[in-house]
């Protein structure tokens, strides 16, 4: 069974030549470049992967590109500083090569500086599990810029948990902080384009229980000031999307 391996990347030549290195199982490496000014292009062509060149302001758009450019009948999507180790990849042949469902979600491995990061990721700032295996057609990003919902059609299958994509998430505190900024800032405009920016006391609401959330219940306790980091990243980011709305509209409506 064919699978083509999707990666959505802007300006990203210093990571993409190692995903693209851990993706040369796939029968197709798909390769979308969303108004990118670096290298990248040529390093994705000198790898032998198709590249899809373009300006999508949505991130939704931008994924809907890629998967409709994919030949295979299974996709599987990946982001620049995500790698797919040996053992991942014989679980997605051996999986997709039986499998009757339409998508199946897999492990992630999140590492910060190195570090690999086990516990208290949500809130919208991290997860440990994505749909990112699935049969083309099956899988529809929804028009936001962050963060976008999906539409699925057909059935979920077994979790790949075994073994997890490796995912270097963040370089340092700073970058994680650069990150939350990134975030909060595109989500300030999708808040904008719906019309609906919600309301002061109900994200402090979504500020403690995220924080609680992450720290308690997804146990990032267990590590320690990171985890009280991630959790208060998590907390802030929706409180940080409604106040850049409400307080500087004008930077963040199109």
């Amino acid at each position: 069974m064919r699978v083509s391996a999707l990666v959505v990347a802007r300006d990203e030549e210093a990571r993409l030549p190692a995903c693209l290195a851990s993706l040369g199982w796939a029968d197709e490496v798909v390769v979308v470049l969303d108004r990118s000014s670096d290298g990248s292009a040529a390093l994705a062509r000198a790898a032998g992967a198709v590249v899809l060149e373009g300006a999508w302001p949505l991130e939704g758009a931008r994924r809907n590109a890629g998967i409709a450019a994919c030949a295979g009948p299974w996709v599987l999507e990946v982001d620049a500083d995500e790698r797919v180790p040996p053992e991942l990849a014989a679980d997605i042949r051996r999986t997709i090569a039986t499998s009757p469902h339409a998508f199946h979600r897999v492990r992630v491995d999140n590492h910060v500086g190195g570090r690999l990061i086990l516990h208290g990721w949500g809130g919208s700032f991290g997860t440990t599990l994505k749909p990112i295996l699935f049969r083309k057609g099956a899988k529809h990003w929804r028009a936001q810029r962050v963060h976008p919902g999906l539409d699925w059609t057909g059935t979920e299958g077994e979790r790949l948990t075994a073994h997890g994509l490796h995912h270097e998430l963040d370089r340092d505190v700073s970058d994680m902080l650069r990150r939350l900024d990134r975030y909060s800032s595109a989500k300030a405009a999708d808040l904008l384009a719906a019309g609906d920016i919600g309301t002061l006391p109900s994200n402090l609401r979504r500020l403690v229980s995220r924080f609680f959330k992450c720290l308690i219940g997804r146990k990032g306790w267990k590590e320690g000031g990171w985890g009280v980091l991630i959790a208060l990243c998590a907390g802030l980011f929706p409180l940080l999307s409604h106040l850049k709305a409400r307080l500087e509209p004008e930077r963040h409506r199109d």
